[in-house]
Parts: C-alpha cells; sequence; structure tokens
C-alpha cells in the first residue's frame, strides 16, 4: 500500500494524491493549480499518471484547486466512476461548467491578441461529461471503490457537502485505514456543520494551510462586519464585499440576514452581484440537510438566503443599474481576491469615495489586486486605469472556512485518541515555511509527521 503525492505537495492547490493498493490507482482529488499563470499552465497539462492507470476518483469538495482538473482527466480519456457527496456533486456542476466557460472565453482571448490559438484545458462538453461519471454519496456510509479499498465520507465543516474520506485498505490479507483530512473547517462556522474527526486511523493524510497561525474568532468577526455596516452606512457609503462565489457568499448573506433579524445593521438593500454565486446559492437551498441544525436561525427561519433587504442581480444590465442607484448599500461580488469578475466593475467606480469601504474577508494572494488594496496602495490599476484609493480598507480574518493552527491540532488530538494505531502524519495543501514550523510543534508533541516533496511515493 503506497502513496504517491502528485499536487497540493509543498504548496496549497493543485490537490491531487495517488493511493496505490492491489495493483489499483485512486486519485484523492484532482485539482487545478493556481499562481503565475505560466507556471501553473503547465502544471495543469502535466497529468497525474497515464489515464489508462487510473482506476477511480475520490473527491473531498467542490472548490476548483481540488476539483477542477476532473474534466481535463475526461478530455483526455478518463471514463470510469468519480465519487463525490451528494451536494458536491450538485456544487461541482455549477463550478465545473464555470471553469470550463472561463477556459474558453480566455482562449478566445488570446487568441484575439496574440493572433494565434491557446487550446483550453478542457470545453464545456468535458465539464458536462464529468457530471455524467460522478456518483454522489451520502456521509457515513462505506462504498466499494475498488477492489481492496472501501470509502466512507465524513463532515469535514469546511464547505457545503466537503469531507474527510476513510478509506479502508485490505492488501495480501491485512487492511489498514488511510485517512484523507480533505480540508478542514472550523467550528462555529455558519451554516455547515462542525468538522467530525475521523476514527481508527492508521495514517494520515492532513492539510496544513493555516499551520503556523491562528485566527480572529468567528463571533468577533460577526461584531466586526456589523460594525463597518453601521459605520459605513452613517457616511452614505458602499460596502464593497470581494467574496468567493463558493462558501464565503453564502456565509456573508447567513450572517446579514441574522444581523437584519437583529436590528444590528440599518435597513440598507443587499446585492449578490455574482451569476456564480447565485447558481451555488441555489445549490446551497437545495441541500439543508447538510446544514448545522445546532444553529437557532437554521431552526428558525425557512428562507436562509431570501429576505426583505436582499436582492439578486443575475443580468448584466441589472449589474450596470447599480452604479446609477443612490444611498447605502453593501455588494457582495466575486471574484474573491478582484482578479476578475463584476467586483472589478464596482472597485472602478467606487475605490476613489472615501464615504465608501472595501471589507476584505478572505485570503489574498501575492500579485493580486486584492493584496494591493489590503497594502492601502494610494492607486489601483484597474482595466488599465489608475483609480485612486480613497475607500476605507477593512479586513476581517475570522471568515477563514480553514481551520487555523489550533483548530487543527485540536482536530488531530481528537483523531489520535480514536485511533490508537496512528502512525505516519503527511502534512499537504500548505506552504513549505508553514509546514515546517507546524511539523516541527506536531513532533514535539509526539507525533510521526512528514512534508512529502512533489511526486514522491510513501509507504504505508
Amino acid at each position: 500500500m503506497e502513496i504517491t503525492f502528485v499536487g497540493a505537495a509543498r504548496e496549497v492547490t493543485g490537490s491531487c494524491h495517488l493511493l496505490h493498493v492491489n495493483g489499483r490507482t485512486v486519485a484523492l482529488d484532482c485539482g487545478m493549480f493556481q499562481g503565475r499563470r505560466h507556471e501553473a499552465a503547465a502544471k495543469n497539462r502535466q497529468l497525474p499518471l497515464p489515464i489508462t492507470d487510473l482506476d477511480a476518483v475520490v473527491l473531498s469538495h467542490a472548490h476548483i484547486d481540488h476539483s477542477g482538473r476532473l474534466p481535463y482527466l475526461i478530455a483526455e480519456g478518463y471514463s470510469k466512476t468519480i465519487w463525490a457527496t451528494s451536494a458536491t456533486r450538485d456544487l461541482s456542476a455549477v463550478m465545473l461548467a464555470d471553469s470550463a466557460n472561463i477556459q474558453e472565453k480566455d482562449a478566445e482571448f488570446l487568441a484575439k491578441r496574440r493572433k494565434e490559438f491557446v487550446e483550453p484545458l478542457y470545453g464545456m462538453r468535458h465539464a458536462v461529461r464529468t457530471m455524467d461519471l460522478m456518483v454522489g454519496v451520502p456521509y457515513n456510509r462505506f462504498f466499494d471503490v475498488v477492489p481492496g479499498v472501501r470509502a466512507c465520507y465524513i463532515d469535514a465543516g469546511h464547505i457545503l457537502g466537503s469531507a474527510s474520506v476513510l478509506l479502508d485498505c485490505t492488501e495480501n490479507g491485512r487492511t489498514k485505514r488511510l485517512v484523507f483530512s480533505g480540508d478542514i473547517g472550523r467550528s462555529g462556522l455558519a451554516i455547515v456543520r462542525d468538522p467530525t474527526p475521523p476514527e481508527g486511523a492508521d495514517a494520515l493524510i492532513m492539510e496544513s494551510t493555516y499551520g503556523n497561525r491562528d485566527h480572529e474568532s468567528v463571533d468577533g468577526a460577526r461584531a466586526q462586519l456589523a460594525q463597518v455596516v453601521r459605520e459605513t452606512a452613517a457616511r452614505g457609503g458602499r460596502v464593497l464585499i470581494p467574496a468567493f462565489a463558493l462558501g464565503r457568499t453564502q456565509e456573508m448573506i447567513y450572517v446579514l440576514h441574522g444581523l437584519a433579524r437583529e436590528g444590528a445593521i440599518p435597513a440598507i438593500p443587499i446585492y449578490v452581484d455574482s451569476p456564480l454565486a447565485i447558481d451555488a446559492t441555489t445549490v446551497f437551498e437545495m441541500h439543508p440537510e447538510s446544514f448545522d441544525r445546532s444553529e437557532e436561525m437554521v431552526q428558525k427561519v425557512n428562507e436562509l438566503f431570501q429576505f426583505e433587504l436582499l436582492h439578486y442581480t443575475r443580468d448584466v444590465e441589472e449589474s450596470k443599474a447599480l452604479s446609477r442607484a443612490h444611498g447605502p448599500m453593501i455588494i457582495i461580488a466575486a471574484s474573491g481576491m478582484m482578479e476578475n469578475g463584476r467586483i472589478l466593475h464596482h472597485l472602478a467606480q467606487g475605490a476613489s469615495d472615501p464615504r465608501n469601504t472595501i471589507l476584505v474577508v478572505g485570503f489574498q494572494a501575492e500579485h493580486t489586486l486584492g493584496r494591493r488594496v489590503v497594502e492601502r496602495q494610494p492607486v489601483l490599476q484597474i482595466f488599465g486605469e489608475d483609480v485612486a484609493l480613497h475607500a476605507r480598507v477593512e479586513v476581517i480574518d475570522g471568515y477563514s472556512a480553514h481551520a487555523d493552527r489550533t483548530e487543527m491540532t485540536t482536530w488531530l488530538g481528537r483523531v489520535k485518541e480514536k485511533s490508537p494505531r496512528l502512525g505516519p502524519i503527511w502534512l499537504v495543501h500548505g506552504e513549505a515555511p508553514v509546514q515546517d514550523e507546524f511539523k516541527a510543534a506536531l513532533i514535539a508533541r509526539g507525533y510521526s509527521v512528514e512534508c512529502p516533496e512533489p511526486h514522491t511515493r510513501h509507504v504505508f
């Protein structure tokens, strides 16, 4: 029984780990590499292994850095089963179609700009075929992946449908349990249930995104959000919230709904100005079985994503009309790192107005417009034009959907309590300096920890 770490090894994106059992190979995730365009493009075109050698895919959740290369497998000839939770399957239909559309539009743009055709990684037909192959299964029910490998999804508490995966691997009469953490969520996050620690692990593949830092509390983030809205509305300004279409947008809607019900924010209009986010929100509405029933608002409110102040603007003309509207408002729009999408139009118009607030509620990678906003650079480049940054910039760190250092350490401690035979722990999905720091802290607690390099193979 062996594992090859292909993606998200000593980096955050491109999640993909190959499990080798009984001469069969199962991919755990097949995500998109993101970052510098040319480097990421080269990585994305490198198959994790020959397609004929891949026997199944087990997907942890729908974020593109975990699912985004699945249509590329199909484009290259893959035709076997892709396993996912039911909610992940529905979200993947939305996310992968959007990714395919971006691929095709980018190729079209580059062909016009450079007078050459750059082949998209995959197209819409491959995204559609991916969904034909994807089978949705419920949490807490074992299913046969390939001969010798049985799997079970348990709630990871990261986004709707996210899962940690138990993999019972039998070879030569011996059975061992490998656990893949997926992305570990936080206790107390809105909408989704708290993460469930797996039991009986012999070996563990564990994410480490925030292994060197702790987040602000969820309650503190909620109070800060309410304060920002109140102060901006009092100035007559707009709160511009760049948000990831999947996860963060729905969390913002939910929290603002709760604050409005309590009278903690003024009754100003709230616009969700992102077709992808609107589609993702529709999927959330389809899966109330995945909501955290311990939350008071989930218990008392039937329509979590519909309330009087909330408006969804799918149409382009509706979006443009917001620029002509007057008075305080909240606008939630993609993309989360302000690199593309409708948020750019709102920033181009609103970043220079000192009455407005740009509210950052997600991670902003290096070299992105979002990072330059967080750094409060005095002039921003938007659509090739200089835009003075006079709007206030507020950053709330408490809305991360990833567990922080303390939360991951607590999660691991609970896994250990229920896993007396726990052996090797492989850290993935983290930048190298972060992983090295987290590894040292875990070794000091008595764990056996490694940080596998890309394309290395490990026995368990």
